[in-house]
């Protein structure tokens, strides 16, 4: 025996119902789909529910998304404690230090954590508390003008 000489089992595999190819097929005219109705038509998308309140409109629609909203990078004041006193931490300081990834980006300073020695911050935006920490440790924060989008 050869393996060219291996064959299925006869009526193993059913032959494809061939619709729509003329009335001597039994399968013709309206190819086994019946007369009109929503089931004849060409296609049944999934989100038709028949008379039914479809899904998305009986699903409450909650929260909202400001588009126009400025995205920071955040940055904790326990993340400056790596700079040495007496410097000028600015975007492109932050970004070699990998603190920030964009430098070009508006970068948000936030009081998480201490800071104990006195630095220069400049930075787009900084928390209340943050600017008090960092003033009572003796630093300073200068404030970049972010660009228009």
């Amino acid at each position: 025996m050869r393996l060219s000489d291996v064959r299925r089992p006869r009526g193993a595999v059913k032959a494809r119902k061939r619709v729509g190819r003329g009335p001597g097929s039994g399968h013709g005219k309206t190819s086994c789909r019946g007369h009109k109705g929503q089931k004849a038509r060409y296609k049944i998308h999934p989100w038709l529910e028949g008379g039914q309140m479809p899904l998305q409109r009986r699903v409450p629609k909650r929260g909202f998304r400001n588009r126009f909203a400025t995205k920071f990078q955040v940055l904790n004041l326990k993340d400056l404690e790596r700079f040495s006193g007496d410097r000028r931490v600015d975007p492109e300081a932050l970004e070699d230090a990998g603190l920030v990834k964009v430098s070009r980006g508006p970068i948000k300073v936030l009081a998480g954590g201490k800071i104990s020695r006195p630095l220069e911050i400049v930075v787009h935006a900084a928390s209340r508390k943050a600017r008090d920490k960092i003033e009572a440790a003796g630093g300073k924060l200068e404030l970049i003008q972010a660009a228009a989008r």
